[in-house]
Protein backbone atom coordinates (compact mmCIF):
# COMPACT_ATOMS: atom_id res chain seq x y z
CA UNK A 1 0.00 0.00 0.00
CA UNK A 2 1.10 3.18 -0.96
CA UNK A 3 1.67 5.93 1.90
CA UNK A 4 -0.69 9.03 0.99
CA UNK A 5 2.03 11.45 0.29
CA UNK A 6 4.21 9.20 -2.30
CA UNK A 7 0.45 10.06 -4.68
CA UNK A 8 -2.20 12.87 -4.53
CA UNK A 9 -1.85 15.66 -6.47
CA UNK A 10 -3.61 19.03 -7.40
CA UNK A 11 -6.77 20.19 -6.54
CA UNK A 12 -9.80 18.42 -7.85
CA UNK A 13 -7.60 15.21 -8.86
CA UNK A 14 -8.13 11.84 -6.89
CA UNK A 15 -6.50 11.24 -3.90
CA UNK A 16 -5.45 7.74 -2.80
CA UNK A 17 -7.29 6.00 0.19
CA UNK A 18 -4.71 5.84 3.09
CA UNK A 19 -4.74 5.47 6.59
CA UNK A 20 -5.11 9.19 7.22
CA UNK A 21 -8.11 9.40 5.11
CA UNK A 22 -9.82 6.03 5.73
CA UNK A 23 -11.46 6.75 9.42
CA UNK A 24 -13.12 10.09 8.43
CA UNK A 25 -13.96 9.13 5.38
CA UNK A 26 -15.79 5.87 6.58
CA UNK A 27 -17.24 8.15 9.73
CA UNK A 28 -18.68 10.42 7.35
CA UNK A 29 -20.44 7.67 5.53
CA UNK A 30 -23.91 5.90 6.60
CA UNK A 31 -24.81 4.15 2.91
CA UNK A 32 -22.42 2.54 0.67
CA UNK A 33 -23.32 2.21 -2.74
CA UNK A 34 -21.67 -0.62 -4.89
CA UNK A 35 -21.13 -1.60 -8.22
CA UNK A 36 -21.17 -5.49 -8.70
CA UNK A 37 -18.92 -6.59 -11.48
CA UNK A 38 -15.28 -5.68 -11.02
CA UNK A 39 -15.85 -4.61 -7.76
CA UNK A 40 -17.45 -7.86 -5.90
CA UNK A 41 -16.62 -10.03 -8.83
CA UNK A 42 -15.62 -10.71 -12.01
CA UNK A 43 -18.01 -13.10 -13.59
CA UNK A 44 -18.92 -15.58 -11.24
CA UNK A 45 -15.60 -14.98 -9.50
CA UNK A 46 -15.70 -13.31 -5.73
CA UNK A 47 -13.17 -10.85 -5.76
CA UNK A 48 -10.53 -11.72 -3.01
CA UNK A 49 -11.59 -9.82 0.64
CA UNK A 50 -14.93 -8.46 -0.74
CA UNK A 51 -17.05 -11.04 2.08
CA UNK A 52 -14.78 -9.96 5.22
CA UNK A 53 -14.81 -6.31 4.10
CA UNK A 54 -18.87 -6.28 3.56
CA UNK A 55 -19.11 -7.96 6.91
CA UNK A 56 -16.99 -5.31 8.82
CA UNK A 57 -18.96 -2.42 7.24
CA UNK A 58 -22.04 -4.30 8.37
CA UNK A 59 -20.70 -4.51 11.83
CA UNK A 60 -20.51 -0.85 11.80
CA UNK A 61 -23.83 -0.33 10.98
CA UNK A 62 -23.55 0.60 7.36
CA UNK A 63 -25.96 0.27 5.38
CA UNK A 64 -25.01 -1.78 2.15
CA UNK A 65 -26.94 -1.38 -1.38
CA UNK A 66 -26.09 -2.76 -4.33
CA UNK A 67 -26.34 -0.65 -7.43
CA UNK A 68 -25.41 -2.37 -11.14
CA UNK A 69 -26.13 -1.66 -14.52
CA UNK A 70 -26.58 -5.21 -15.29
CA UNK A 71 -29.77 -5.81 -16.47
CA UNK A 72 -30.00 -9.38 -17.36
CA UNK A 73 -30.91 -10.66 -13.91
CA UNK A 74 -33.52 -9.38 -11.81
CA UNK A 75 -33.05 -8.05 -7.92
CA UNK A 76 -33.97 -12.03 -7.15
CA UNK A 77 -31.47 -13.86 -9.37
CA UNK A 78 -29.10 -11.10 -8.20
CA UNK A 79 -29.80 -11.55 -4.70
CA UNK A 80 -29.17 -15.83 -5.30
CA UNK A 81 -26.14 -14.91 -6.64
CA UNK A 82 -24.79 -13.42 -4.13
CA UNK A 83 -25.55 -15.76 -1.44
CA UNK A 84 -23.95 -18.63 -3.97
CA UNK A 85 -20.90 -16.85 -3.33
CA UNK A 86 -21.53 -17.13 0.43
CA UNK A 87 -22.42 -13.30 0.41
CA UNK A 88 -26.18 -12.37 2.38
CA UNK A 89 -27.33 -9.67 0.18
CA UNK A 90 -31.35 -9.01 0.36
CA UNK A 91 -33.29 -7.76 -2.64
CA UNK A 92 -34.34 -5.01 -0.88
CA UNK A 93 -30.40 -3.95 -0.95
CA UNK A 94 -30.50 -4.46 -4.99
CA UNK A 95 -31.08 -2.16 -7.23
CA UNK A 96 -30.04 -2.87 -10.86
CA UNK A 97 -31.62 -1.31 -13.96
CA UNK A 98 -33.63 -4.18 -14.60
CA UNK A 99 -35.53 -2.73 -11.86
CA UNK A 100 -35.23 0.87 -13.10
CA UNK A 101 -36.58 0.51 -16.25
CA UNK A 102 -39.52 -1.14 -14.97
CA UNK A 103 -39.58 1.47 -12.53
CA UNK A 104 -39.48 4.22 -14.77
CA UNK A 105 -42.83 2.72 -17.10
CA UNK A 106 -44.17 2.57 -13.54
CA UNK A 107 -43.95 6.01 -12.51
CA UNK A 108 -44.27 7.66 -16.25
CA UNK A 109 -47.82 5.79 -16.03
CA UNK A 110 -46.81 3.80 -18.81
CA UNK A 111 -50.46 2.40 -20.23
CA UNK A 112 -50.77 -1.33 -18.99
CA UNK A 113 -52.96 -2.50 -22.22
CA UNK A 114 -49.83 -1.14 -24.16
CA UNK A 115 -46.42 -4.09 -24.53
CA UNK A 116 -42.66 -4.07 -23.78
CA UNK A 117 -40.54 -5.04 -26.32
CA UNK A 118 -37.17 -6.32 -24.49
CA UNK A 119 -33.53 -6.72 -26.42
CA UNK A 120 -32.96 -8.43 -23.30
CA UNK A 121 -32.79 -11.36 -20.89
CA UNK A 122 -34.85 -13.15 -18.37
CA UNK A 123 -33.90 -10.73 -15.46
CA UNK A 124 -34.87 -7.95 -17.78
CA UNK A 125 -38.41 -10.00 -17.98
CA UNK A 126 -39.14 -10.51 -15.08
CA UNK A 127 -39.02 -6.85 -13.26
CA UNK A 128 -41.12 -6.17 -16.06
CA UNK A 129 -44.10 -8.92 -15.14
CA UNK A 130 -43.38 -8.16 -11.59
CA UNK A 131 -44.02 -4.59 -12.41
CA UNK A 132 -47.74 -5.54 -14.14
CA UNK A 133 -46.23 -4.77 -17.44
CA UNK A 134 -46.40 -7.40 -20.57
CA UNK A 135 -42.86 -8.20 -22.02
CA UNK A 136 -42.49 -9.38 -25.55
CA UNK A 137 -39.17 -10.87 -27.13
CA UNK A 138 -36.10 -11.59 -24.89
CA UNK A 139 -34.69 -14.74 -25.12
CA UNK A 140 -37.76 -16.62 -26.61
CA UNK A 141 -36.25 -14.26 -29.81
CA UNK A 142 -32.93 -15.64 -29.96
CA UNK A 143 -33.43 -18.03 -32.68
CA UNK A 144 -35.92 -16.33 -34.97
CA UNK A 145 -34.29 -15.55 -38.35
CA UNK A 146 -35.52 -12.96 -40.67
CA UNK A 147 -36.52 -13.61 -44.26
CA UNK A 148 -34.85 -10.96 -46.93
CA UNK A 149 -36.65 -11.68 -49.74
CA UNK A 150 -39.32 -10.03 -52.21
CA UNK A 151 -42.89 -9.83 -51.33
CA UNK A 152 -41.70 -10.67 -47.46
CA UNK A 153 -43.49 -8.22 -45.23
CA UNK A 154 -41.80 -8.23 -41.57
CA UNK A 155 -44.73 -7.92 -38.67
CA UNK A 156 -44.37 -6.27 -35.33
CA UNK A 157 -46.98 -6.26 -32.76
CA UNK A 158 -48.83 -2.51 -32.85
CA UNK A 159 -49.22 -2.39 -29.48
CA UNK A 160 -45.80 -2.24 -28.42
CA UNK A 161 -45.62 0.89 -26.61
CA UNK A 162 -41.83 1.12 -25.51
CA UNK A 163 -39.07 -0.52 -26.56
CA UNK A 164 -36.29 -1.62 -23.60
CA UNK A 165 -32.67 -2.75 -24.68
CA UNK A 166 -30.17 -4.17 -22.25
CA UNK A 167 -27.44 -6.37 -22.57
CA UNK A 168 -28.60 -9.15 -25.11
CA UNK A 169 -26.13 -12.59 -25.53
CA UNK A 170 -28.83 -13.43 -28.04
CA UNK A 171 -28.82 -10.16 -30.27
CA UNK A 172 -29.82 -11.01 -33.42
CA UNK A 173 -30.77 -9.32 -36.64
CA UNK A 174 -34.68 -10.53 -36.04
CA UNK A 175 -34.74 -8.78 -32.88
CA UNK A 176 -32.53 -5.32 -34.35
CA UNK A 177 -35.49 -5.10 -36.88
CA UNK A 178 -38.55 -5.78 -34.35
CA UNK A 179 -37.35 -2.73 -31.95
CA UNK A 180 -36.38 -0.58 -34.77
CA UNK A 181 -40.18 -0.78 -36.40
CA UNK A 182 -42.13 -0.18 -32.91
CA UNK A 183 -40.16 2.81 -32.35
CA UNK A 184 -40.31 3.95 -35.99
CA UNK A 185 -44.11 3.33 -36.75
CA UNK A 186 -45.70 2.62 -33.43
CA UNK A 187 -46.88 6.30 -32.37
CA UNK A 188 -45.40 7.47 -29.40
CA UNK A 189 -42.76 4.07 -28.84
CA UNK A 190 -40.34 4.95 -26.17
CA UNK A 191 -36.91 3.65 -26.69
CA UNK A 192 -35.56 2.79 -22.90
CA UNK A 193 -31.72 2.05 -22.53
CA UNK A 194 -30.82 0.18 -19.08
CA UNK A 195 -27.20 1.41 -19.87
CA UNK A 196 -24.38 2.09 -22.33
CA UNK A 197 -21.72 0.46 -20.74
CA UNK A 198 -19.16 -0.37 -23.51
CA UNK A 199 -17.61 -3.45 -21.83
CA UNK A 200 -18.33 -5.74 -18.84
CA UNK A 201 -16.72 -8.33 -17.21
CA UNK A 202 -18.81 -11.43 -18.29
CA UNK A 203 -16.29 -13.62 -17.59
CA UNK A 204 -12.95 -13.26 -14.42
CA UNK A 205 -10.43 -13.15 -17.62
CA UNK A 206 -11.85 -10.68 -20.17
CA UNK A 207 -14.19 -7.98 -20.95
CA UNK A 208 -16.90 -8.45 -23.30
CA UNK A 209 -18.66 -6.27 -25.39
CA UNK A 210 -21.67 -4.41 -22.84
CA UNK A 211 -25.50 -2.90 -23.34
CA UNK A 212 -23.70 -0.16 -25.27
CA UNK A 213 -23.40 -1.75 -28.49
CA UNK A 214 -26.89 -3.48 -28.54
CA UNK A 215 -28.15 0.61 -27.86
CA UNK A 216 -25.94 1.66 -30.10
CA UNK A 217 -27.33 -0.55 -33.00
CA UNK A 218 -31.21 0.93 -32.57
CA UNK A 219 -29.81 4.22 -32.22
CA UNK A 220 -27.93 4.19 -35.20
CA UNK A 221 -31.26 2.42 -36.69
CA UNK A 222 -34.04 4.26 -35.42
CA UNK A 223 -31.73 7.94 -35.54
CA UNK A 224 -33.41 8.62 -32.00
CA UNK A 225 -31.91 8.91 -28.43
CA UNK A 226 -32.51 6.16 -25.95
CA UNK A 227 -33.56 7.64 -22.29
CA UNK A 228 -31.33 6.13 -20.14
CA UNK A 229 -31.98 4.77 -16.43
CA UNK A 230 -29.12 3.33 -15.46
CA UNK A 231 -26.00 4.74 -14.11
CA UNK A 232 -24.79 7.72 -14.80
CA UNK A 233 -28.35 8.86 -14.56
CA UNK A 234 -29.57 9.66 -11.07
CA UNK A 235 -33.40 7.94 -12.02
CA UNK A 236 -32.25 4.91 -9.59
CA UNK A 237 -31.07 7.55 -7.13
CA UNK A 238 -34.57 8.27 -6.55
CA UNK A 239 -35.73 5.40 -5.12
CA UNK A 240 -32.68 5.22 -2.96
CA UNK A 241 -33.81 8.33 -1.56
CA UNK A 242 -36.98 7.06 -1.01
CA UNK A 243 -35.87 3.88 0.55
CA UNK A 244 -33.36 4.85 2.73
CA UNK A 245 -34.11 8.46 3.83
CA UNK A 246 -30.41 9.28 3.73
CA UNK A 247 -28.67 11.67 2.34
CA UNK A 248 -26.40 12.06 -0.75
CA UNK A 249 -23.69 13.73 0.76
CA UNK A 250 -23.70 10.44 3.66
CA UNK A 251 -23.26 8.09 1.13
CA UNK A 252 -20.49 6.86 -0.75
CA UNK A 253 -20.73 5.55 -4.36
CA UNK A 254 -18.02 2.48 -4.92
CA UNK A 255 -17.12 1.75 -8.98
CA UNK A 256 -14.78 0.60 -10.99
CA UNK A 257 -16.22 2.80 -14.42
CA UNK A 258 -15.49 6.33 -14.37
CA UNK A 259 -18.21 7.41 -17.02
CA UNK A 260 -20.94 5.15 -14.62
CA UNK A 261 -20.15 4.51 -11.04
CA UNK A 262 -17.85 7.28 -10.60
CA UNK A 263 -20.28 10.03 -12.33
CA UNK A 264 -23.06 8.68 -11.03
CA UNK A 265 -22.17 9.36 -7.52
CA UNK A 266 -21.11 12.99 -8.59
CA UNK A 267 -24.65 13.49 -10.61
CA UNK A 268 -26.20 12.37 -7.26
CA UNK A 269 -24.09 14.67 -4.63
CA UNK A 270 -22.41 11.41 -3.40
CA UNK A 271 -18.95 10.97 -2.25
CA UNK A 272 -17.03 8.46 -4.95
CA UNK A 273 -14.58 5.67 -4.38
CA UNK A 274 -12.57 4.23 -7.97
CA UNK A 275 -11.27 0.68 -6.76
CA UNK A 276 -9.18 -0.60 -9.52
CA UNK A 277 -10.36 -4.19 -10.10
CA UNK A 278 -12.21 -3.63 -12.80
CA UNK A 279 -12.36 -1.66 -15.98
CA UNK A 280 -10.58 1.34 -15.15
CA UNK A 281 -6.81 1.13 -14.54
CA UNK A 282 -4.60 3.67 -12.98
CA UNK A 283 -3.27 4.85 -16.12
CA UNK A 284 -6.48 5.66 -17.27
CA UNK A 285 -7.28 7.71 -13.90
CA UNK A 286 -3.88 9.59 -14.67
CA UNK A 287 -4.45 10.48 -18.29
CA UNK A 288 -4.62 13.99 -18.73
CA UNK A 289 -6.82 13.38 -20.67
CA UNK A 290 -9.41 11.81 -18.17
CA UNK A 291 -12.11 14.41 -16.30
CA UNK A 292 -13.95 12.53 -14.13
CA UNK A 293 -11.68 12.15 -11.03
CA UNK A 294 -13.35 10.57 -8.37
CA UNK A 295 -12.91 12.13 -4.19
CA UNK A 296 -10.71 8.65 -3.52
CA UNK A 297 -8.87 5.79 -5.53
CA UNK A 298 -7.71 2.36 -4.07
CA UNK A 299 -6.13 -1.03 -5.16
CA UNK A 300 -9.49 -2.59 -4.01
CA UNK A 301 -12.40 -2.70 -1.81
CA UNK A 302 -10.71 -5.23 0.72
CA UNK A 303 -8.36 -2.54 1.52
CA UNK A 304 -10.61 -0.84 3.66
CA UNK A 305 -9.92 -3.90 5.99
CA UNK A 306 -5.78 -3.00 6.29
CA UNK A 307 -6.65 0.47 6.32
CA UNK A 308 -8.64 0.45 9.18
CA UNK A 309 -7.44 -2.78 10.81
CA UNK A 310 -4.54 -2.24 13.75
Amino acid sequence: MEDCGDVGGEDGNARLLCRESVKALVDSVEAFLFDCDGVIWKGDKLIEGVAQTLEMLRSMGKKLVFVTNNATKSRKQFSNKFHSLGLAVSEDEIFSSSYAAAMFLKTNNFPREKKVYVIGEEGLLEELELAGFTPLGGPEDGNKRVELKSNSLFEHDKSVGAVVVGLDHYINYYKLQYGTLCIRENPGCLFIATNCDAVGHMTDLQEWPGAGCMVGAIRGSTEKEPVVVGKPSTFMMDFLLKKFQIHTSKMLMVGDRLDTDILFGQNAGCKTLLVLTGVTSLSVLKDPTNNIQPDYYTGKLSDFLELLGP
